[in-house]
C-alpha cells in the first residue's frame, strides 16, 4: 500500500513538472525544477518517514488493544470455566447423594419385598392369619386406650358359656360389654378379585367369599351376644382394608346380613374411629357423673354456708354488743379519769389553815 502511494504522489509530481516546464520558457527554468525536485524528494522521504511512524504507531496501539481484549477475554473464559466447574462439581456430588439415597432405597425396597413375601407365607395360613388378626387388633386397643388397660378392655377375655372373644370392651351402661372377634377370610377373596381366573372361578368363589361370612357373622352373633351379660350388638375385625372396601362396594347385602343380626363390620380404620368414639362417650359419662357428684357436693356446701352466714351474723351481733359496751366503759373511763384529774389539781392550803384556828 505505501508503494501505491508513492507511485501516486511521483506521477502527480511528474505531471506538475511537465505543466511548469510548458508554461517557463527561460533560463531560470532548470534550476526551478530541480530545486522544486529536492524539495519534492524531501516531502516525500519527509511522508514516507511520517507515514511509517503512523502506521508503526496505528499497528502498537492495535496491537496493545488486541492485547487488552485477549487477556479480558481470557479472564472471563476462566472465571467462566472456574463457576461452570464449581457448578459442575456442586451437581455431581448432588448427584452421588442422591445415587446414595437411591441405593438406600432400594435397599429397604428389597427389605419390604422379602417383608412381604414372609407375610404372604405367613398369611397362606389360617391359624396364622388369625394371630396376625388378634395382634393387629391388640396394637389398635393399645393405641386408643393404651397398654394394659383393663378397666377399658381385655384380650382373649372368657364368658360365663365358656366362649373366648379376642377381645372384650367394657363401656359404661346404656352400651354395656361389647365383644370383638377378628376373622380373616382371604383365599375366597383372593380368587374372587384375580382378573386372571376365568368368570366361572370368581362367581363360584364369590359364593364362596358370602358363605363365609355369614357363617362368621352367625358365630359372633350366636358367641358373644349373650342377654344380661353383653350388649345386644358385637363387632367383626377384618384385619385387611381391601376386603372391607369390597363388602361395602359390591356386597350390600352382607351388611344387611351383619346388621339384622346386630354384628358390626369394622376394618383397621373404621375400628379405630369407632373406638375414638367410644372414648369419648365414656369420658363424657364420667364427665357427666363427676359433674353431679360436685352439684351434689356444691348443694351440701350451700346448707352449710347458710349455715355459717347464721353463726357468723349471731357473732356479729355479739361483737357488735360487746363493741358498744366497750365503748360505754370507754366513755365511763374517760369521766372518771377527767374526775380525779380535777381532784387532784384542787389546793388543800385553805383547809390546813382552818384545822389551825380550831
Amino acid at each position: 500500500m505505501e508503494y501505491v502511494i508513492l507511485g501516486l504522489v511521483v506521477v502527480i509530481l511528474i505531471l506538475l513538472i511537465v505543466l511548469i516546464m510548458r508554461s517557463v520558457n527561460n533560463d531560470n527554468a532548470l534550476d526551478k525544477m530541480n530545486n522544486i525536485e529536492t524539495n519534492i524528494v524531501k516531502e516525500i522521504g519527509d511522508f514516507k518517514l511520517d507515514f511509517s511512524r503512523n502506521i508503526s504507531n496505528d499497528f502498537n496501539t492495535m496491537n496493545e488493544k488486541l492485547d487488552n481484549r485477549l487477556r479480558l477475554i481470557s479472564d472471563k473464559v476462566n472465571e467462566r470455566l472456574d463457576d461452570n466447574f464449581e457448578k459442575t462439581n456442586k451437581t455431581f456430588t448432588s448427584v452421588l447423594e442422591r445415587l446414595s439415597k437411591i441405593d438406600e432405597a432400594q435397599k429397604k425396597i428389597d427389605s419390604l419385598s422379602s417383608d412381604i413375601v414372609s407375610l404372604q407365607s405367613v398369611l397362606t395360613d389360617k391359624k396364622t392369619r388369625g394371630i396376625f388378626g388378634e395382634v393387629n387388633l391388640q396394637h389398635i386397643m393399645n393405641n386408643v386406650f393404651g397398654p394394659n388397660n383393663h378397666k377399658i378392655y381385655q384380650m382373649q377375655y372368657t364368658f360365663s358359656n365358656g366362649t373366648i372373644a379376642d377381645c372384650v370392651l367394657f363401656t359404661p351402661e346404656p352400651l354395656g360389654t361389647i365383644a370383638i372377634d377378628s376373622k380373616f377370610p382371604l383365599e375366597n377373596y383372593q380368587t374372587m378379585v384375580n382378573r386372571k381366573n376365568s368368570i366361572a372361578e370368581r362367581e363360584n368363589a364369590e359364593r364362596l367369599f358370602k358363605s363365609d361370612m355369614k357363617k362368621h357373622i352367625d358365630a359372633i352373633s350366636s358367641k358373644y351376644i349373650i342377654p344380661g351379660v353383653t350388649s345386644n350388638q358385637a363387632i367383626l375385625f377384618l384385619p385387611a382394608e381391601a376386603i372391607f372396601a369390597e363388602l361395602n362396594a359390591y356386597h350390600s347385602d352382607l351388611l344387611e346380613y351383619a346388621y339384622k343380626k346386630r354384628v358390626w363390620i369394622t376394618s383397621p380404620t373404621t375400628l379405630i374411629s369407632t373406638l375414638t368414639t367410644i372414648q369419648m362417650i365414656i369420658k363424657n359419662m364420667e364427665r357427666d357423673k363427676y359433674a353431679k357428684v360436685i352439684h351434689n357436693e356444691l348443694i351440701l356446701l350451700d346448707s352449710e354456708f347458710k349455715r355459717y352466714k347464721d353463726r357468723w351474723d349471731k357473732l356479729y351481733r355479739s361483737i357488735e354488743t360487746v363493741s358498744r359496751d366497750v365503748k360505754d366503759i370507754h366513755t365511763t373511763t374517760e369521766k372518771i379519769t377527767k374526775r380525779f384529774n380535777s381532784i387532784n389539781q384542787v389546793e388543800l392550803g385553805d383547809g390546813n389553815c382552818e384545822d389551825k384556828d380550831s
